[in-house]
């Protein structure tokens, strides 16, 4: 967790130091934060060090939260296109979420840490709309991004990589839990344990591919220009 953690965070602070700031180096360093915040409230859970588990565990269910939204953002960003209502819907929907496991006193009742994973005890009620939300909106993200890859040639690489990212610590989870279903109580830490592969895939694929596209673009048009 604390290594996972520092290879996260690390990347962001590259990805700040290496490009230039735009809408999608922007969403880039926020989805590596909040990775690397999920791991930092796991290694605290495990190691005490301050603030209560339970705290952390806020903390790091609101990180996560914003994954599948900021995922689509980034799609939106890279193919260029625009679409408010379902951006509305998507943060709306996540501020929900966060909103009820920051402040909710029976959101989340206790943690238990394992040697490779740590489990959350989420409300039942919740659990179910939770996973709802979550695979709901990563299944239309990786589909966003493929579908825009194949009509898209100019970003396909970009889009292609993103898609990757997502489906790395999406499908892997799932199989783990179909092979063990008592493994679902620890789904959020298996996601992101897996999606350590999303962070090295942001930093040497998406972030990369996303400039040089715009870095093509604009020496086409300096060569139209003069």
């Amino acid at each position: 967790m604390l290594a996972t953690f520092l290879i996260e965070i690390a990347f962001a602070f590259y990805v700040i130091w290496r490009y230039k700031m735009t809408v999608i180096t922007r969403l880039v360093v926020v989805i590596l934060v909040c990775l690397a915040t999920f791991q930092a409230a796991e290694y605290m859970i495990c190691g005490g060090m301050g603030m209560q588990g339970g705290t952390w565990s806020r903390l790091g269910y609101s990180a996560i939260t914003l994954l599948p939204p900021l995922g689509i953002h980034l799609t939106l960003a890279i193919a260029k296109k625009h679409s408010l209502p379902l951006l509305i819907a998507v943060y709306a929907s996540a501020v929900a979420f966060v909103a009820y496991y920051a402040f909710a006193t029976t959101a989340i009742s206790g943690q238990t840490c394992y040697a490779n994973y740590a489990v959350f005890d989420t409300h039942a009620a919740s659990a179910s709309l939770y996973t709802l939300y979550y695979y709901g909106w990563l299944v239309v993200g990786v589909g966003m991004a493929l579908n825009y890859s194949s009509t898209m040639k100019k970003y396909s690489k970009a889009l292609r990589s993103l898609a990757l990212g997502y489906s790395a610590f999406l499908i892997p989870t799932t199989a783990i839990n179909i092979i063990d279903p008592a493994t679902v109580s620890g789904i959020p830490s298996i996601m992101c344990g897996f999606a350590v592969i999303l962070a090295f895939i942001l930093v040497w694929r998406v972030a990369p591919e996303s400039i040089a596209v715009k870095d093509a673009s604009r020496s086409l048009w300096l060569k139209f220009k003069y």
